[in-house]
């Protein structure tokens, strides 16, 4: 009776799609949507089993812009049906109980530090900025946050997270660098950029390198994990010198410090002599700087004479000002995505034009207050013990036998892109954006995990 529940439950799973198809056919002419059409009751279905998978490739799609990299597959509409997709799922398996919230300090530090955002919100000076970038990216993020942190229960779900950002920044890298190599797109003739014609978050090259920076750790832990197989390590180190290529085609100097982070990260635990790891890595900035070019950069390259150059001195004009909108308004700030808007209030330099503020700190300073600020800073530094505990519980030294290739790596990834943000986050602005949030959520799904493993453990010994 079952199999033939089954058998009837895929036929009509089939009907409806053909179905779909065949009505479209005469309303929808572009063959890219009817495909589209067709695979989403198969899609439903594969959403309630794995719900964890489509929550993810909402994320891959959100954070790394993939429709944009990839025209083809804007008619898809891709984000907002997994954006739907996600949502009944995970209300679905919360209203039938499938699913627990997850909570830990980090998730409990996010969750206030959202709040104060949400509620700081209604305060902005730029109301309806703040609401729109809430609705369009910020509540999406919180979201997820808690789905991630929440489905992510065991090893082969980190494996899948681990090889999927990798994908992700293959992907977009190899769009970067096509771009570079045929002159498309560039900005300052040498930095370059994706979709920058179709007004694309990947159009500016410091936000290219943000999305690149973040797979760079999942890489190098597919290539550095202890018994992760032969062919897991190749495609680690080819996709991470293939996205370190495409960061140096961005000449950003924030994700050029962030391949040091990560690179740093790694190296600590297996070089013994910590001058020698100093010492490699202030020549392999050197070297990462000069492979950039960035002495050939319009702005912050050699052509800007000064001790400072006219790049730097501009970012030091944009922290005072973020200062200035925090002393203003200390309680809430300027309000979410605001910075910009209110930078010829504050700022003691005007060009012109108001400028970016070119860091994670100082934009969360001046878009929460210092209230926000405080918990910010408590949630990355509770994120930072968390992971530090997850670390050691899944290596190979603390597991022995039970040593699980896909949790450890996960974990060293996690260690090593928090690093990367904080080092490559002072000169980029991800405050408001996805990398840091993920690995949070990572953070917590490995906290949960190890909390399951040692139970299990311990009444299989009782």
């Amino acid at each position: 009776m079952a199999n033939a529940d089954s058998r009837s439950t895929q036929i009509i799973i089939a009907l409806g799609a053909c179905g779909l198809v065949a009505a479209a056919t005469y309303v929808i002419p572009n063959p890219a949507v009817l495909v589209g059409i067709g695979i989403v009751p198969l899609a439903l279905v594969g959403a309630f089993q794995r719900p964890f998978l489509i929550c993810l490739a909402f994320i891959l799609l959100s954070f790394f812009r993939l429709h944009e990299a990839f025209p083809v597959l804007n008619p898809l509409h891709l984000p907002q049906a997994l954006a739907i997709g996600s949502l009944v799922v995970l209300s679905t398996y919360l209203f039938t109980k499938r699913m627990e919230v997850a909570w830990t300090k980090p998730l409990k530090y996010f969750a206030i530090f959202f709040g104060l955002i949400t509620f700081g919100m209604f305060l902005a000076t730029g109301r309806d900025i703040a609401i729109g970038y809430w609705t369009d990216t910020y509540v999406k993020i919180a979201i997820m946050v808690f789905a991630i942190a929440s489905l992510a229960r065991e090893p082969r779900d980190f494996a899948r997270a681990m090889r999927a950002f990798v994908l992700a920044g293959d992907l977009v890298a190899y769009v970067a660098l096509y771009n570079s190599a045929n002159q498309i797109g560039l900005v300052e003739g040498t930095r370059v950029t994706i979709g920058r014609a179709m007004g694309s978050v990947l159009g500016d090259p410091n936000d290219l390198s943000l999305v690149l920076a973040f797979p760079l750790s999942f890489a190098a832990a597919l290539v550095l994990t202890e018994k992760t197989g032969w062919f897991s390590r190749l495609y680690g180190l080819i996709s991470f010198g293939a996205i370190a290529m495409a960061i140096l085609a961005t000449q950003s100097r924030g994700g050029l410090l962030g391949i040091v982070a990560v690179c740093a990260t790694f190296g600590a635990r297996r070089v013994k002599n910590k001058t020698v790891l100093f010492t490699g890595g202030s020549l392999a900035l050197l070297v990462l700087f000069a492979a950039a070019g960035i002495s050939g950069r319009s702005s912050g390259g050699a052509a800007e004479s000064g001790v400072i150059d006219e790049s730097s001195e501009g970012r030091l004009h944009a922290w005072e000002a973020a200062i200035r909108m925090a002393m203003a308004r200390p309680l809430t700030g300027v309000g979410l995505n605001n910075y910009v808007a209110n930078y010829f209030f504050y700022s003691t330099w005007w060009e012109g034009f108001a400028k970016a503020v070119h860091s994670t700190w100082f934009s969360v300073l001046a878009e929460s207050g210092f209230l926000g600020f405080g918990v910010f800073i408590t949630m990355i530094v509770s994120t930072f013990r968390s992971i530090f505990r997850s670390t050691k519980a899944c290596s190979p030294e603390m597991t022995g036998a039970n040593y699980n290739p896909d949790a450890y790596g996960m974990a060293q990834a996690v260690l090593a892109g928090m690093i990367g943000f904080c080092v490559s986050g002072s000169f980029l602005t991800q405050g408001f954006t996805w990398p840091v949030y993920i690995l949070v959520s990572l953070c917590a799904a490995l906290q949960l995990y190890v909390t399951r493993r040692d139970k299990s453990q311990m009444k299989a010994t009782a």
